[in-house]
């Protein structure tokens, strides 16, 4: 298996040097040369650990079995997750049989992005053994609030890397700020900017295409690399759930072995909605991909119309996590989409940079509405949502899952479609428990902690012991710098 970039088709690389090098030297993202495909009834009746692993192992080629095996098993140990499982299935009976919750939150940071943050130092250590000559990686992180948390956490004191994590200053929720701002670890910083994620993730890639900046890290050797989706070693991981979840209402006998299923994902990136994308490509049966936004509507616009165009007024909400204009992921579904035709591609992402849109061709705009469907949500709806889901099915959902659920009802609405579907949900509502509140009408106290301890009586659900376990503990970090300062607080924090 080789990887390509979505910008130089005459680009050949192995699996280690594109996750050590998390993206391509002109710009572009690494992408499988040609997916493998995937046995359902091979992996029917394994754990998760061993569905990760048959996953990994059509990919990673240049990596041996027990190589593999060492990611999965130290990833998905049974410690480091709340069930026996590290994505659990919950279905909602008083809507028959079609309504399942992939629970993606139940790891140490309680958002989805531990699903594939506590595997990427993992497959990124052995990487940089294979291909990088004893370079330091230096990993940048743009977040919009739970990839920061969970890729701290993951890389903490983990030898041959720092990591610097960029987030909004006023576009995370409290406890993600937290979360961020009073992390352990020798080898990890953290740096708030003035400005949105586009603007960090913006600053981020500019750094890493930076060639005196690259110079300057060589020189001292060091080498950047990334734990945003970007990097082919953080989306890889996520394809493994959405088999996991199939396979597993298989065996509870929700679905017959071969039947499809409709996935509905809150999406900002798009590496999440990408990543069951790639999973259908491998031969998992899927009918229709309904891609939930919030105000930041860009890519319901997108679906329907082919246009993407980022001129837009950007809105701060209660689903911070989604507050993006520019999903970095779409690149590489245009690239499948539209014949991975290189110059085509390139220049889209030109268009958009320089003018702030572009307009795929009619072939390509087809190809993305026969798999996807776009739907959005405001805040007002997103808490109507959390009320009404917890009222009819007893169930807490935090404010990312709820323009989840809502989207989805508009699109049953809309369709008729009555497949089973999978909804994922991608954190915890105790991470967003302010927000959440706001569904049941109470008078708010004005700690989050409180509001955490207040939300827990409400509805009878528990905290968290990660949540709970940040309470008191000290605050390491309060940096903050303007996103064109973002160039000079890596280089000082790294010494170069």
């Amino acid at each position: 298996m080789k990887y390509t970039s979505t910008r130089n088709p005459e680009l050949h690389v192995t699996a280690a040097q594109a996750i050590a090098q998390g993206i391509s030297e002109e710009g572009g993202l690494f992408v499988p040369e040609s997916f493998p495909a995937a046995d359902l009834n091979e992996m029917l009746h394994l754990d998760y650990i061993g569905r990760a692993k048959y996953v990994l192992s059509r990919f990673l080629t240049d990596f041996t079995e027990e190589e593999i095996a060492e990611c999965a098993e130290l990833a998905y140990a049974a410690e480091k997750f709340e069930f026996d499982t590290p994505a659990k299935v919950v279905s909602l009976d008083s809507h028959g049989e079609n309504k399942h919750i992939l629970e993606l939150w139940h790891g140490p940071t309680c958002a989805f992005k531990d699903m594939a943050l506590q595997i990427l130092p993992h497959l990124l250590t052995k990487s940089l053994k294979k291909t990088a000559d004893g370079k330091t990686a230096v990993i940048l992180v743009a977040t919009s609030g739970d990839t920061g948390k969970a890729a701290l956490e993951g890389f903490k004191d983990v030898p041959g890397t720092e990591m610097i994590v960029f987030y909004p200053e006023n576009g995370v929720s409290p406890m993600q700020k937290r979360q961020m701002n009073t992390q352990e670890g020798g080898n990890v910083c953290v740096c708030a900017i003035e400005g949105n994620f586009d603007d960090a993730q913006t600053g981020v890639k500019k750094i890493f295409t930076d060639e005196a900046v690259k110079a300057a890290l060589k020189k001292n050797n060091k080498m950047f690399s990334s734990a945003n989706s970007i990097n082919w070693g953080r989306l890889l991981p996520q394809i493994v759930y959405y088999f996991s979840a199939y396979l597993d209402l298989v065996n509870a006998g929700k679905v017959e072995l071969g039947d499809a299923i409709n996935v509905v994902v809150p999406t900002g990136n798009f590496g999440n909605i990408l990543a069951a994308y790639y999973a259908k490509q491998m031969g998992l049966p899927v009918k229709k991909f309904i891609c939930a936004s919030n105000s930041n509507n860009i890519l319901t616009d997108f679906i329907r119309t082919g246009v993407y165009d980022k001129k837009r007024e950007f809105h701060t909400t209660i689903s911070p996590s989604m507050d993006i204009l520019v999903s970095s992921n779409l690149e590489r579904l245009l690239y499948h989409l539209c014949g991975k035709d290189s110059e085509k591609l390139t220049s889209w992402m030109n268009a958009l940079a320089t003018g702030g849109n572009y307009t795929v061709d009619a072939d390509t705009a087809d190809a993305v509405t026969e798999l996807f469907y776009g739907g959005c949500c405001d805040d007002r709806q997103t808490v109507e949502t959390i009320r009404r889901v917890f009222c009819e099915d007893d169930y807490l959902c935090d404010t990312h899952t709820a323009v989840a659920m809502h989207v989805y009802g508009t699109y049953c609405r809309e369709t008729g479609d009555e497949t089973p579907t999978v909804i994922v949900s991608t954190a915890s509502p105790y991470k967003f428990s302010d927000s959440v509140l706001n569904a049941f009408n109470a008078d708010k106290p004005e700690d989050e902690f409180e509001e955490a301890a207040l939300l827990s009586e409400m509805t009878g659900t528990e905290i968290p012991l990660p949540i709970l376990a940040l309470q008191g503990k000290a605050v390491r970090f309060n940096n903050l710098c303007a996103a064109d300062e973002m160039p000079g607080f890596v280089m000082k924090t790294i010494g170069v």
